[in-house]
């Protein structure tokens, strides 16, 4: 992270700055030397904020609480980031309308909790040479679900498996 790499008072090693107040006011190109004087006159550090600019922006400013600060900020955009999680629903080819709709139920109920659903047909031995009979299951399915979803992935084969990825979708209630 670049923040937390921030040049502070006497290692800013360059001969002048851009100098922002700890106000926030612009205060031009100032030396270095001037610009660490001012800060150690109001008690606090001056700290590179823009160390790529021509030349380096500093700002005058507690780092302890600028550190504390984007510590702060980035544990919040952590908090608000929503994890979408990815589900699996397992099943054969052979399978009973009535596990049918159980299992329909239960890709249904992780639709509604903001869940992904992968939703994966095993086939085994002479089923391999049958692998409609697991589309068709799929595309029943897709029939059955009531809730808004999106196929992201529509249905396709991986080795023994063929399997579609579905999402919580958005249409309108």
């Amino acid at each position: 992270m670049a923040k937390q790499d921030l040049r502070t008072n006497e290692a800013i090693k360059v001969r002048e700055v851009r100098l922002v107040g700890s106000d926030g006011q612009q205060l031009g190109i100032v030396p270095t030397i001037e610009a660490l004087k001012m800060a150690r006159d109001q008690d606090i550090d001056l700290v590179e904020v823009a160390p790529q600019a021509k030349p380096p922006v500093c700002k005058i400013l507690d780092y302890g609480k600028f550190k504390f600060e984007q510590e702060k900020n980035a544990r919040d955009s952590r908090k608000k980031q929503k994890l979408l999680k990815l589900k699996e629903v397992r099943m054969q080819p052979k399978i009973e309308i009535h596990d049918l709709e159980f299992k329909t139920r239960q890709i249904k109920e992780f639709l509604e909790q903001g869940s992904k659903v992968k939703v994966t047909i095993r086939f085994r031995g002479r089923e391999l040479a049958h692998t409609d009979r697991g589309k068709l299951v799929l595309d029943r399915i897709l029939g059955l679900l009531d809730t808004p979803h999106v196929v992201d992935r529509r249905p396709m084969m991986e080795g023994r498996f063929m399997s579609m990825i579905l999402s919580p979708g958005s249409k309108g209630k």
